[in-house]
C-alpha cells in the first residue's frame, strides 16, 4: 500500500512538470515586426475609366428626313399618260409603221428611237429627221409641255403646222424642214418665249411671215427659205436682239427691207435673194458690226448702194447682183478688207471702178458684168482673181 501511494504522487509530480511545456507548444507564433501592416480601406470611390479613343462615338439622331434612293437603273421611269397618247397620236397619224425605226408599242417611252426623256420620265427630246414619216402633224404634240427639242426634218409630213405647237413653252429648237408642209405659219409661235432655232425652210408654207415671231427674244436662227410666202418681211423682225441668222430666200415676199433690220447687233448672215423685194436697200444694214453675208440679189432694188456698206468691217460675202441698182460703186467698199466676193453684175451701175478696191487683198471673186461702168480694174487684183470672175469687159489699170 504505501509503494503504491509513492507511485502515485511521483505519477502526479511528473505531470505538473509537464503542464507548462504543453502550453508553450500550444501558444500561437507572435506576428513578425517587419511585416507590413495592411493596406487601409480606400476612403474614395474611384473614377470611371474613360472611353479609349479609338472607340466610335454614337451617330447623333437625323433631324431631317433621308433623301429617297435612286431609282434602280432597271426600274422604268414613270411616265406621263398624257405625253405618251401624245406620241402614239404622231405614230398612226405619220404611218409609223413605214418608219426606218418604229417604235414598239410595250416598251417604255425612253426605248422609242428618237425619244429623250428626263429623270422624272418627261419628254424633253423628239428627234425623228429621216425617219420616213408621211402623213400630218397631230395637235396632241402640243400636249409634250417639257418638250425641249422638235426636230422632225427630211421627211414626207404634209398638211398644216399645229397651233398647238405654240403651247410648248420649253421648246428651244423647231426643225421641220425638208417636207411638204402647207398653210401659213402659225401666230402662236410667237409665244415661244425661250425658242433660238425655227427652221422650216424647204417646204410649201404660204401667206405673210407673222409678225408676232419679234416676240422670240432668244432666237437665234431663222430660216424660212424655199417656201411660197408673201407680203412684207415684218419690221418687228428687228427686234430679235440675239439674232445671228435671217434666211429668207427663194419666196414671194415683196415691199422694202425694212430699216429695222439694222438692230440686229448680233446679226451674221442676211439672206433675202430671189424674192420680190423692191425700195433702195437701207442705209442702216451698215450697223451690222458683225455681219459677215450680205446676199440680196434677184430682187427688184433701186437706188444706189448705200455708201455706210463700207462700215461693214467683217463682210466676206457682198452679192447684189441682179437687181436695178443705179449709181457708181461706192469707194468706201475699199474698207471691207476681210471681203473674199463681191457680185455686181446685172444692174445699171455706171462711172469708174473705185481704185480701193485694189486694197482688197481677200477678194477672189468680182462680178462686174451687165452695167455701164467703165475705167480699169486695180492691177493688184489681176494675180488673185479667179478664173469665174467678170470684169465687165474692163481692162487692167496700168501702174
Amino acid at each position: 500500500m504505501p509503494r503504491l501511494r509513492t507511485y502515485l504522487l511521483l505519477l502526479c509530480a511528473s505531470a505538473l512538470l509537464l503542464l507548462p511545456l504543453l502550453a508553450a507548444c500550444n501558444a500561437t507564433e507572435p506576428t513578425p515586426t517587419n511585416t507590413p501592416p495592411p493596406e487601409p480601406a480606400p476612403t474614395y470611390t474611384p473614377l470611371p475609366e474613360p472611353t479609349p479613343t479609338n472607340t466610335p462615338l454614337p451617330e447623333p439622331a437625323p433631324t431631317n428626313t433621308p433623301p429617297p434612293e435612286p431609282t434602280p437603273a432597271n426600274t422604268p421611269l414613270p411616265e406621263s399618260p398624257v405625253e405618251r397618247e401624245a406620241l402614239i397620236a404622231l405614230y398612226y397619224s405619220a404611218n409609223g409603221e413605214e418608219w426606218n425605226n418604229p417604235w414598239q408599242s410595250g416598251a417604255p417611252m425612253d426605248e422609242w428611237h428618237g425619244v429623250t426623256v428626263d429623270s422624272w420620265g418627261r419628254v424633253v427630246e423628239l428627234q425623228l429627221s429621216g425617219n420616213n414619216l408621211r402623213g400630218y402633224l397631230p395637235p396632241e404634240l402640243g400636249n409634250l409641255s417639257h418638250l425641249k427639242v422638235l426636230s422632225l426634218s427630211v421627211n414626207q409630213l404634209s398638211g398644216e403646222i399645229p397651233l398647238e405647237l405654240g403651247n410648248l413653252s420649253h421648246l428651244k429648237v423647231l426643225n421641220l424642214s425638208v417636207n411638204q408642209l402647207s398653210g401659213e405659219i402659225p401666230s402662236e409661235l410667237g409665244n415661244l418665249a425661250n425658242l433660238e432655232d425655227l427652221i422650216l425652210y424647204d417646204n410649201q408654207l404660204s401667206g405673210k411671215i407673222p409678225s408676232e415671231l419679234g416676240n422670240l427674244a432668244n432666237l437665234e436662227s431663222l430660216s424660212f427659205r424655199d417656201n411660197q410666202l408673201s407680203g412684207d418681211i415684218p419690221a418687228e423682225l428687228g427686234n430679235l436682239a440675239n439674232l445671228e441668222w435671217l434666211i429668207l430666200w427663194s419666196n414671194q415676199l415683196n415691199g422694202d427691207i425694212p430699216a429695222e433690220l439694222g438692230n440686229l447687233a448680233k446679226l451674221s448672215l442676211l439672206r433675202l435673194e430671189d424674192n420680190q423685194l423692191s425700195g433702195e436697200i437701207p442705209a442702216e444694214l451698215g450697223n451690222l458690226a458683225n455681219l459677215e453675208v450680205l446676199i440680196l440679189f434677184g430682187n427688184q432694188l433701186s437706188g444706189e448702194i448705200p455708201v455706210a456698206l463700207g462700215n461693214l468691217a467683217s463682210l466676206s460675202y457682198l452679192w447684189l447682183d441682179d437687181n436695178q441698182l443705179s449709181g457708181e460703186i461706192p469707194a468706201e467698199l475699199g474698207n471691207l478688207t476681210y471681203l473674199e466676193s463681191l457680185w455686181l453684175d446685172g444692174n445699171q451701175l455706171s462711172g469708174e471702178i473705185p481704185a480701193g478696191l485694189g486694197n482688197l487683198t481677200y477678194l477672189g471673186h468680182l462680178l462686174l458684168g451687165g452695167n455701164q461702168l467703165g475705167g480699169c480694174i486695180p492691177r493688184s487684183l489681176e494675180n488673185q482673181l479667179d478664173s469665174d470672175s467678170d470684169l465687165g469687159g474692163l481692162p487692167f489699170c496700168f501702174e
